[in-house]
């Protein structure tokens, strides 16, 4: 089956704290009857809109999809790697924590049995938007329960402003929660194991509250850890486009393209890539073929597809994302002058 540039629908879930209008990424979301908190870009139930697998869902397709499409370093894995989604909160997030991938190995096997590291980018935000990401050093178990009793949890946490273009990067094991505000593009590990400490009295649709999983969370809660919070981009080459690397780790790499004019690109055998339109739109050209693309869509680009060239209307934005051997990033990006201190900002072991 000849690799092609396919575009994934997304799937829209309600949320308590999300937003009735979701435009300009989506502005056939609009005077919303009840709010819709995220748009999952790469879930294993969102179809395939284009290509060969048109019609089959992610996850029939990936079963399906060889290494010309997943690339090498990915042919044997079993799940699809990568989740990415849209988060439009219009109040504040549970405060939450995820657990590392052998801490849900032993405990969360009926849940899939992996840990949630993730990433955030800010694709829009407004006038005080923050995310709290991190507990300060003087933070303990014995403080965070006294603190979830008296309700002053978010005292205990570092706050951090929140700018169009900033990027967080939010380990397993890190408590945090997101505030009003704006808009952020998630990349995380294929995980949805949330450990929520607190929800701010809310209740749920039938009045009651939302389950909390305090012990779980307290298992799993690093007291004491250095918070990454806020990364440092690097600008890389960009051959006709801006090209920025906004986070790496094992798990994802992520990257935000700025093109202005038609440029060329070569898919990596390695691995496929997710490019997540934040922004503009144009056409994508590969061999004889082209498709359309526009704001909040999501392509996976197989692995073997070759040389394809993107093309805008006008100034587009677009992450691209994919799963990194990241020993070989972090040489190149040493070989090319970045200095450690600079890596230790953008690049996680």
């Amino acid at each position: 089956m000849r690799p092609a540039p396919t575009r994934i629908e997304p799937i829209f879930t309600p949320r308590l704290w999300g937003a009735r209008s979701l435009a300009p990424l989506f502005p056939e979301k609009s005077n919303l009857t009840e709010p819709l908190g995220e748009a999952w870009l790469t879930g294993v139930d969102c179809r395939i809109a284009s290509g060969p697998f048109a019609g089959k869902t992610l996850g029939a397709a990936w079963t399906e999809m060889q290494v010309q499409w997943r690339g090498t370093s990915l042919a044997s894995v079993r799940d699809f790697p990568l989740l990415v989604k849209f988060i439009f909160p219009t109040d504040k997030l549970s405060i939450q924590v995820h657990p590392d991938d052998a801490y849900a190995a032993e405990h969360e096997q009926a849940a899939g049995g992996r840990g949630k590291t993730e990433m955030w980018h800010a694709v829009s935000a407004g006038p005080g938007a923050h995310v709290l990401v991190g507990l300060v050093p003087k933070a303990d178990a014995e403080r965070f329960l006294r603190a979830i009793e008296t309700q002053t949890l978010e005292d205990l946490f570092i706050h951090w402003r929140v700018q169009l273009g900033d990027t967080f990067f939010v380990p397993a094991g890190t408590p945090h929660t997101i505030g009003p505000g704006m808009v952020l593009c998630e990349v995380q590990e294929y995980s949805d194991l949330t450990y929520r400490v607190y929800d701010y009295g809310r209740l749920d649709a039938l009045g009651k509250p939302r389950e909390l999983h305090i012990e779980k969370a307290l298992d799993v809660i690093e007291f004491g850890r250095p918070i990454s919070g806020k990364a440092s981009r690097i600008q890389l080459p960009g051959h006709g486009m801006q090209v920025s690397l906004l986070t790496a780790c094992r798990y994802f790499a992520t990257e935000r393209w700025k093109i202005a004019a038609p440029i060329g690109v070569h898919s990596d055998p390695e691995h496929f890539d997710l490019l997540v339109i934040l922004a503009g739109s144009g056409n994508v050209t590969w061999g004889s073929a082209s498709a359309m693309y526009q704001s909040g869509e999501c392509w996976l680009i197989p692995a073997g597809l070759g040389k394809f060239s993107v093309n805008p209307n006008e100034l587009s934005k677009i992450l691209r994302t994919y799963v990194p051997d990241l020993a070989a990033l972090r040489a190149n990006l040493e070989r090319n002058g970045h200095s450690w201190q600079q890596l230790a900002k953008t690049v996680f072991d």
